[in-house]
């Protein structure tokens, strides 16, 4: 139900949210009168909750009132104390699988890119550098600057060229078991689909992080490999990065563009900066652009542990089969157990801007952050930094973090992101572009020239999630085919590469 000022979104809730900030003593609806000021997004109860009882949103049980709360009351996030977590034991599976046919036909079949021998196709052209360790670092990005003045130019047809820097490489329990996910990492990252199979890495010479772990043995040649410590001197040292870059050039520049089908393409869907107007708005309608893709052959990934686990029975009965549930059920184990050993819970996710954006617990951000998956029947699971090897929709075990998950979507090839935000946040990535979605028309307004899409007119009743999902859709196969350029790329916005490493630094 949807009423001018407040939003309900299924039957069963007692809350609904404010569209605007209201103040204490309206209307909202026939008998609904405010007894608080209601900012906007945050929650409004529809019924009296006594102390103990379910507060439902979503049709789901988002925690339990800690006192008694009156009808038309706010409800914030020091009401609630947090339910347990679902089990990952003995889930169903196939339960709620969506047929092909009853997904969003696509509105468009084909896009322009970059044809890879192997895997997705490329969205750029771009010259990847990747280190070893962070000792090399400074010396690669003075380097980079000096490639970008003096030998892009002369190659028109290579989009540009990432210095592909991480915290990880040496001064780590290299062999611990864990570090085959940093380790993964940056070996899925030197094969990126934008970076047309040139391969460049730039090691130290001491680190820990050794060519062999990252690179098969006929890989490693002088074409492919520069160690710092080999050169006597700066200049020596960058002229042999310029030299090898520049053979890398001359073979990028001959790529040229193509018309690829669907099945090439290979987005992440991720969110940050949430609000309660997230799961109502920008997710959905990025959801509804997932399912277009899906539906033409395309593969969508989307992630962030925390912000899913309370909503895994639902995932898994949209998963097709019992190894995909198994391996459902593995990824959300390993990650409570990751938490429970740092001393801390799921409900260590939420900011305090997100629960200034009205998200009471990580129940509530859960259950919008899943939104952004769509309908699609969930055809494989990774684990953090891994490539998939299905089409349609994967899931993809990552941190929730917006710095961490989006390397990690990035070295499982993804093509380009699609990033949801209520709050507002610069985030970009250099190695694949960022769309921004905001979900709030009051955001689009204030950052006018940051967000590239507002679905905050669903939320207004100017729009549906179809209308906002098929804009969404055009501008993902625009900007994977070098049509359109997000903000974030237009103004250089790209965060580091921080690569998940939950190993023994030593």
């Amino acid at each position: 139900m949807k009423s001018k000022e407040i939003i309900k979104i299924k039957d069963i809730d007692n809350v609904a949210v404010a569209v605007h900030d209201l103040n204490a003593g309206t209307e909202v609806q026939p008998g609904l009168v405010l007894l608080d000021d209601i900012p906007q997004a945050h929650k409004i109860a529809l019924a009296d909750i006594p102390a103990g009882r379910e507060i439902i949103r979503y049709g789901v049980v988002l925690g339990y009132a800690k006192a008694d709360i009156r009808t038309g009351q706010w409800i914030n996030e020091h009401m609630l104390d947090l339910p347990e977590s679902p089990s990952v034991e003995n889930l169903e599976y196939g339960t709620n699988l969506v047929p092909m046919e009853e997904l969003p036909v696509p509105v468009r079949t084909t896009w322009m890119g970059y044809r890879n021998k192997t895997g997705p196709a490329g969205t750029r052209n771009l010259l990847g550098i990747v280190t070893t360790v962070q000792c090399a670092a400074g010396v690669l990005k003075v380097a980079v600057d000096q490639i970008k003045r003096e030998l892009l130019p002369k190659y028109p047809n290579v989009d540009g060229v990432v210095a592909v820097t991480h915290p990880y490489g040496c001064g780590v329990a290299i062999n611990a078991p864990m570090a085959e996910i940093p380790i993964r990492a940056v070996t899925n990252v030197i094969r990126h689909p934008n970076f047309g199979g040139e391969i460049m890495v730039v090691g130290l010479g001491c680190e820990k992080l050794t060519y062999d772990r990252v690179l098969p043995a006929e890989d490693i040649t002088p074409e492919n490999v520069l160690t710092l410590q080999d050169y006597a001197g700066h200049d020596a040292m960058m002229n042999a990065i310029l030299e090898m870059a520049e053979k890398k050039l001359q073979k990028l520049n001959q790529r040229r563009r193509e018309e690829l089908p669907l099945s090439d393409l290979l987005i992440g869907m991720q969110c940050g900066g949430s609000d309660a107007f997230s799961g109502i708005t920008a997710n959905p309608s990025a959801g509804y652009a997932a399912d277009m893709l899906v539906r033409g052959g395309g593969t969508v990934m989307f992630s962030e542990v925390t912000e899913v686990r309370d909503g895994v029975p639902m995932l898994a009965a949209r998963c097709v089969n019992a190894q995909v549930r198994d391996r459902l059920a593995a990824e959300m184990k390993w990650y409570d157990d990751y938490l429970e050993a740092g001393g801390v819970d799921r409900d260590a996710n939420p900011t305090p801007g997100n629960k200034k954006g009205g998200l009471a617990n990580i129940v509530e951000k859960a259950m919008g952050s899943i939104a952004k998956s769509g309908t699609s029947p969930i055809v494989e699971v990774l684990s953090p930094a891994q490539k998939p090897e299905k089409h349609g929709l994967i899931y993809a075990a990552t941190p929730a973090s917006d710095i961490v998950c989006g390397p990690s979507q990035v070295a499982s090839g993804i093509g380009l992101q699609v990033f949801m935000t209520g709050r507002g946040t610069p985030y970009g990535l250099d190695i694949c572009p960022v769309i921004k979605v905001c979900s709030r028309n009051e955001m689009k307004n204030h950052w006018f020239d940051m967000i590239d899409i507002s679905a905050g007119g669903v939320a207004a009743g100017e729009a549906t999630i179809a209308d906002v999902g098929t804009e969404i859709f055009h501008m993902i196969l625009d900007v994977a085919s070098g049509i359109r350029e997000p903000y974030s790329d237009q103004y250089g916005f790209h965060n580091d590469m921080c690569i998940f490493n939950p190993a023994p630094i030593t």
